[in-house]
């Protein structure tokens, strides 16, 4: 009889074969990745808000990319439009300038006509020349011969250059204060066009002064005719 005690046994681990997984640890694996799936499942809404925030749709970052193109384009118009508002006519400043131009030449050539005299002047102390001839031709005295022939024509040659000099002032004065009047013109008048009008005035201003001093006789008399010798 054996009288010796048996030891106890203890079951040795087993060890799973290669290729293969503990089951325990298979189904704790699977339990996490199971939260897992749940946590990413569960959103934060204020997270979410957070992000909807900052990145903002495709169709807000469209919009605020393409506004401040709209905002240029219409800016640019609406330049364009003031500048069409604004901006004068070259025509209509061209030939305000031709006219202004033209009447100062005028009012000046006006002047030296008035002073150097014209054919049409001429021609009129002939006629009233050959109407004093034929006045007298039947008899008259000699003061009366001097008045018709010579004193008539004399007149009537200062009446008529006193015209031309008056037109030459009118029309230098015309030029000088026509931008005061009607539509402003943002370009300031050419300064020759003011000198000629000047010359046009001043010449115009001494036409006149002479002519009326020759109408008037204030700067030669009529000759006149001494009494006859007593026989």
């Amino acid at each position: 009889m054996n009288t010796t005690p048996s030891k106890p046994t203890t079951p040795t681990p087993t060890t799973p074969p290669a290729g293969t997984t503990d089951p325990a640890e298979g189904t704790a694996d699977a339990v996490t990745e199971e939260a897992t799936a749940k946590d990413s499942l569960v959103k934060d809404p204020a997270k979410d808000s957070a992000a909807k925030d900052t990145t903002g749709t495709p169709s807000d970052a469209a919009d605020s990319g393409t506004a401040p193109c709209d905002l240029a384009g219409q800016a640019e118009a609406e330049a364009e439009d003031d500048d069409d508002v604004l901006e004068p006519d070259p025509f209509e400043e061209a030939r305000h300038g031709v006219g202004a131009g033209a009447a100062a030449v005028v009012s000046a050539a006006l002047g030296i006509v008035a002073l150097t005299g014209a054919w049409t002047g001429r021609v009129a102390a002939e006629r009233e020349t050959l109407i004093g001839q034929i006045q007298t031709s039947g008899g008259g005295s000699p003061a009366q011969q001097i008045s018709e022939i010579y004193g008539d024509a004399w007149h009537t040659t200062a009446l008529v250059n006193g015209v031309f000099a008056v037109l030459a002032l009118l029309v230098g004065v015309f030029v000088l204060v026509r931008p005061a009047f009607g539509t402003p013109s943002e370009r300031p008048q050419p300064t020759w066009v003011r000198a000629v009008a000047l010359a046009g005035v001043a010449l115009g201003a001494i036409g006149v002064l002479i002519s009326a001093g020759m109408y008037f006789d204030l700067f030669m008399a009529l000759p006149t005719a001494g009494a006859p010798a007593g026989g």
